[in-house]
């Protein structure tokens, strides 16, 4: 067998990388305007090697040439042939390749018919830089190899591992290589069969080639997330809460993504974080926000990718609460009400509280009005002030003004009741010795003191229609003689019969209250001489004829009944009734009383 041409072979592998290249660019994304990927950046998808190769193996083949003869020829070095391989790249970092060497060989006996033609494919590694790319290769497959004797052409196994490095040109924009080497090492096992008595070869051989390589289509790394956060809203006062939301991009579905929140109240665990803005001090605020998308549980083999950015808001101060307020009336009269108004305002619309106090009187109310009350107060202006906090503890406040007028005076006394008055200028009740007696209570009161009672109860009754509330004060009075007991009980019942015949007359019982002295707060002689002196109803002669008997005359004085009126204050005359047509009854000494009990005299 000869070994196949070698320009016919390179023509076909020629072909079948032309054939490979524009299948790979079109599954190769558009290239992007204005970039200038590195082999480091965007390694290539595919790897086109074409180059020249010097091959060099290092076996004997024997051959038996007869039963008992045995021939042996040498391979020998530096056979140039051709090498090519296409390699298809799943990841930056791990492809397939299938390679193909064309080499011719000489013997020791100079013939060139012999030949290598070795196909395989396997795994290949590579590790892509910005200038340079370093690659490895194990790889399994056959080679069509003829012997040096004249072999006939067979196929048999072939193992080859070896790798290069690649220089990458920036010339062509990184999608052309110079393949600066590439060393391997092959074995071949061939068996050619019973070829006159057979032959059999075990064949090591180091190839190393040169050449350039055509990158097509690219393996673009994943395109990083990204990811922005906003906040909402970006002005708050303090309380206030805040919503910060991150718009993420660039996410792979099947892949995890873990959202990061970091700042000052900021708490959430998705795409969406809230702020706690209550303990905050005026000022702006940083929120930090981050996305990480990876595969859980596989750090290890494909790194997370990470995105993160910031938004800020601003907590503003509190503005305080303003107020106003009116009344209504602004003047009032003693006594009467003022509506109050308040009008308080909260820059922020917070809840407000209302509170009233007033420098006299009194303020009722806790909403935007509230009462006034004058009562007890003083007339002349009082300040009313209105106060509002809110709800931060913020307070304003402000005043008004509630005239009071002074109180009308009081009304005159009628005609009528200055008319009654006068005439109420009373006269005190006068008793005879010893009267009434205890035996007697009812009896005792003589015509003209009955008299003098009647016209008080008739002028008294009219008056308490003017006056309502008055009344009289009797108080009864007794001379020196008896004893203190029983000049007691003589004025208590004194002070009975002047009232129950006020009663009878029609003055009401309640309008009449007693006392009774015994013979205590007694009129002395010079006061009784006085009143006599002072007596514009007698005659000079009857007053020196009185003065004479002044000692009968002060005992008399004494037995009687005062009466006063709670209006005016004013007390009854202690007038003796000389002129009177009983003035001798009321003047005696002696007692009225039987016989059996003149010893009870006064």
């Amino acid at each position: 067998m000869h070994l196949p041409d070698f320009k016919s072979v390179c023509r076909v592998l020629t072909l079948a990388a032309v054939a490979v290249t524009p299948m790979a660019l079109f599954g190769q994304d558009a290239p992007k305007a204005q970039t200038k990927p590195t082999a480091g950046d965007s390694p290539s998808r595919w790897d086109i090697f074409v180059g020249y190769s010097y091959l060099a193996p290092k076996d004997t083949v024997t051959v038996k040439t007869g039963p008992t003869t045995t021939t042996s020829a040498d391979y020998k070095a530096a056979n140039i042939g051709f090498a090519e391989n296409v390699s298809y790249y799943f990841t930056k970092y791990v492809g397939w390749t299938v390679d193909s060497g064309q080499h011719a060989l000489t013997t020791d006996s100079g013939s060139s018919n012999d030949g290598f033609f070795t196909i395989s494919t396997g795994p290949v590694f590579r590790y892509p830089t910005s200038d340079m790319t370093l690659f490895a290769h194990a790889l399994a497959g056959g080679a069509r190899v003829g012997g040096p004797l004249h072999e006939p052409y067979k196929w048999g196994p072939q193992v080859m591992v070896g790798g290069g490095l690649d220089y990458e040109t920036p010339l062509f924009n990184h999608r052309l290589a110079i393949r600066l080497f590439e060393a391997d090492y092959e074995y071949i096992h061939e068996n050619w069969g019973p070829v006159l008595y057979g032959g059999r070869a075990n064949i090591n051989a180091a190839r190393l080639s040169a050449g350039v390589v055509l990158h097509v289509g690219s393996i673009e790394p994943p395109a990083p997330p990204t990811i922005a956060c906003s906040a909402s809203p970006m002005t708050v006062f303090p309380g206030d809460p805040v919503t910060v939301t991150a718009n993420a991009g660039g996410l792979n579905p099947k892949e995890s993504t873990i959202y990061t929140w970091s700042g000052e109240g900021v708490t959430g665990k998705g795409a969406t974080a809230a702020v706690a803005t209550g303990a905050m001090s005026p000022g702006t605020y940083t929120v930090n926000c981050g996305v990480k998308v990876g595969k859980s549980g596989k750090e290890g083999l494909k790194p997370w990718q990470n995105a993160s950015a910031t938004t800020t808001y601003t907590v503003k101060q509190f503005d305080p609460p303003t107020v106003s307020c009116s009344a209504n009336p602004s003047t009032i009269k003693p006594g009467e009400t003022s509506t109050i108004t308040s009008q308080g305002v909260s820059p922020q619309n917070r809840p407000l509280t209302y509170t009233y106090s007033a420098d006299s009187g009194s303020v009722s109310g806790t909403e935007s009005t509230a009462t006034f009350t004058s009562a007890g107060a003083p007339s002349g202006t009082v300040r009313v002030s209105c106060g509002v906090s809110d709800d931060k503890a913020q307070t304003a406040s402000a005043s008004t003004m509630v005239t009071i007028e002074p109180p009308p005076p009081p009304p005159g006394p009628s005609p009528e009741q200055v008319r009654l008055e006068a005439r109420l200028a009373l006269h005190s009740v006068f008793f005879p010795t010893n009267q009434p007696l205890p035996t007697h209570p009812d009896k005792g009161l003589v015509a003209s003191q009955q008299g003098t009672l009647s016209t008080l109860a008739t002028d008294f009754k009219r008056y308490l229609e003017i006056k309502p509330g008055a009344h009289l004060t009797l108080t009864g009075h007794a001379d020196v003689r008896g004893s203190a007991a029983y000049n007691q009980a003589l004025t208590e019942r004194r002070v009975a019969i002047a009232k129950n015949y006020l009663v009878s007359l029609g003055v009401p019982e309640s309008a009449i209250q007693t006392q009774a002295m015994g013979k205590e707060q007694q009129l002395s002689t010079p006061e009784v001489k006085s009143l006599v002196s002072e007596n514009t109803e007698l005659s000079d002669a009857e007053r020196t004829k009185l003065l004479k008997k002044i000692n009968v005359i002060v005992l008399a004085q004494n037995r009687r009944v005062d009466i006063s009126l709670s209006t005016t204050g004013q007390q009854s005359v202690k007038l003796y009734p000389f002129n009177a047509a009983d003035s001798l009854t009321l003047l005696d000494e002696k007692s009225q009383a039987p016989a059996k009990k003149a010893k009870a005299k006064q």
